[in-house]
């Protein structure tokens, strides 16, 4: 399945682009790295009622596989992105393990699901990227059961996560074109605020807000180091242009940068993060609290 309409804009010719590419290359890095969050959502959908189950910008589909191996047949999860290249490495990996799973390339502002089709939603660091997310969310409502489950994990703010911009913190005197972090634009750290969080989804009809920070310790390989951080990520879409010489001189001074965080032949790093929970109300549930206003 397609894209419902053209998404030209920039978040959608990226993920088309070259960081879709490049998540697909780091793949199996990337999964490891971030499974203690596959873990939680897979276990906050299965102690909830839920058994059709939407993953938002699911990538290349390891939470979406997580919980299908989870629910089992009992269940149908889905996997929603814009990126081409990552829902094809996600469809890929469900026919080799032969998964339940199901996955489509779509633009979750605009797609238009069966209203009421699913009994919880969920996300792994997918819901940073919308242009409007009061209209993502307020699609995503449309697509949820009344009462269904909202489980979404995001970014805390840049400050509270220096892991992820020292690459860029480090490569800045040597790249004069890497472009700055503008605050609130799509992106890694747009959910940082837990008020705008909040009222975003408040605007798009969801109820029961609860937003929590969630602080994980992650790892890596060190020898994956390297190519983590020159293949994505603001320097890494610029490494992918650069001249060998700068090249080489960017990843001398970044791996430089990394070396509080390399413990031996491990990388270690505390991931701060918002664990957003909400639920879609009932109509009736809507209807008395308008009443009441």
């Amino acid at each position: 399945m397609d894209l419902t309409r053209g998404t030209e804009n920039e978040q959608a010719a990226l993920w088309n682009g070259s960081a879709g590419r490049a998540w697909v290359a780091a793949q199996e890095m990337l999964d490891q790295m971030y499974k203690p969050f596959e873990d939680l959502l897979a276990d906050m959908i299965c102690a909830g009622s839920g058994r059709r189950v939407l993953d938002v910008g699911c990538g290349t589909g390891a939470t979406t596989l997580a919980l299908a191996r989870r629910l089992g047949a009992k269940g149908h999860c889905i996997g929603a992105d814009v990126s081409a290249p990552m829902i094809a490495a996600a469809q890929a990996r469900a026919e080799r393990e032969g998964s339940t799973a199901s996955f489509v390339r779509a633009d979750l502002q605009i797609h238009a699901f069966e209203p009421a089709s699913f009994e919880a939603i969920m996300s792994r660091f997918g819901v940073m990227f919308f242009d409007d997310p009061v209209l993502a969310f307020a699609n995503l409502r449309r697509a949820a059961s009344d009462g269904a489950e909202l489980h979404c994990i995001v970014w805390r703010s840049a400050a509270d996560n220096p892991f992820m911009t020292t690459a860029e913190r480090a490569a800045a005197p040597l790249l004069p074109n890497l472009p700055a972090r503008r605050p609130g634009e799509p992106g890694q750290f747009s959910f940082a605020d837990r008020q705008r969080v909040s009222s975003i989804l408040e605007a798009s009809g969801w109820a029961g807000i609860d937003i929590r920070p969630l602080d994980v310790e992650c790892t890596m390989p060190e020898k994956e180091l390297v190519g983590y951080f020159a293949r994505l990520g603001p320097v890494g879409r610029i490494l992918q242009e650069a001249d060998q010489r700068t090249r080489t001189q960017v990843i001398e001074t970044v791996r430089a940068a990394f070396a509080p965080y390399v413990h031996g032949t491990e990388v270690r790093y505390t991931a701060a993060c918002w664990m957003i929970c909400a639920r879609a109300p009932s109509a009736s549930a809507v209807s008395k609290e308008a009443a009441h206003e």
